[in-house]
């Protein structure tokens, strides 16, 4: 294959968009003509992660590319590019995503960045734009490795991981309800998309879909939004800070104070690291699956759609 292939670099090339289409939002929310909720700090916060991940990808994106361009070397085929090859590795992508994205939320290290796009509470398409700083550190990119071996060049892979993210970026609203049943039932909406980022007991670590929601409905991880919930956004227990740095890197610091507090085995210093979040050796904390467990366990949970699990903190505590 030519060594001088290359691909739009989308999301740059969208950021104009992102910027009308947010203001345009915002104004018709603050004018009550759509749903949702605006706050100036978290929308400044969540736009400049968005910005700080943009530069990231420039500065160290070599290095997903990198390991994914070693790996070239061992495919089976080259399938080349051409329309079809492209969307079929957009179908091949989006499954992959659907699985990195599943193991971003079962392993603590992979979380450790994916967290800050869980971090706003608010549901807007500013949440869309909060982004990690982190992300080519983690070596997610590694579960990329069979699209590579199978013959999708890593150029392309990045490509169509590109449009992925584009494609979600309009499903961050609470403006859009539901969509005819039959696109509900196909691809990813913002009704799924408003579950994925709920922090009610039955829906954390679901509806993991980038852009085709049959992944979550053939594997086990989907539920649909219900008519009577009340939603509550972010995180079981939430950062409470608008300041970008602590967002970027606020899961890292515990992960790392977690892991060399004395007393412990090795085994729990690794299962700090990449145990599910909320594993602890004690068992002082409670992850999705304990969580959801005791809310199962309480009499009412079988009507009551509105608790939204342990409480979050009602604000940021600082500016």
């Amino acid at each position: 294959m030519e060594t001088d292939l290359s691909f739009p670099l989308v999301l740059a090339w969208a950021v104009p968009f992102f910027a009308a289409t947010v203001a345009l939002e915002w104004a018709m929310v603050a004018q009550g003509r759509a749903r949702g909720r605006y706050e100036w700090r978290d929308a400044v916060t969540s736009m400049t992660m968005g910005l700080g991940n943009l530069a990231t990808d420039l500065l160290f994106g070599f290095l997903s590319l990198a390991a994914l361009m070693w790996l070239w070397q061992f495919r089976l085929w080259d399938l080349g590019v051409s329309l079809p090859i492209i969307l079929l590795a957009l179908v091949a992508q989006d499954f992959v995503y659907y699985w990195k994205h599943r193991a971003s939320h079962r392993i603590r290290w992979f979380w450790s960045a994916h967290v800050v796009h869980h971090s706003s509470e608010h549901y807007n398409l500013t949440t869309a734009l909060r982004q990690p700083w982190t992300g080519h550190f983690t070596g997610l990119v590694l579960l990329s490795t069979p699209l590579v071996l199978m013959g999708f060049h890593p150029l392309l892979i990045g490509f169509v991981g590109s449009l992925n993210l584009l494609y979600q970026y309009w499903i961050h609203t609470e403006a859009i309800r539901k969509l005819p049943r039959w696109v509900e039932g196909i691809i990813n909406t913002p009704s799924h998309h408003r579950v994925h980022h709920s922090t009610h007991p039955t829906h954390l670590d679901m509806n993991y879909a980038g852009i085709f929601i049959v992944w979550d409905r053939l594997f086990g991880t989907f539920i649909e939004e219900r008519d009577d919930e009340a939603m509550t956004y972010g995180l079981v227990e939430n950062v409470g800070t608008f300041n970008p740095l602590r967002v970027a890197f606020a899961e890292w610091i515990a992960i790392f104070r977690d892991a060399a507090a004395p007393g412990l085995t090795w085994r729990q210093r690794l299962a700090y690291m990449v145990a599910p979040p909320g594993y602890s050796h004690d068992g002082s904390r409670q992850g999705s699956d304990a969580i959801l467990a005791a809310w199962r366990a309480r009499p009412e949970s079988s009507t009551d759609m509105s608790a939204p699990g342990p409480a979050p903190s009602s604000a940021p505590a600082e500016g």
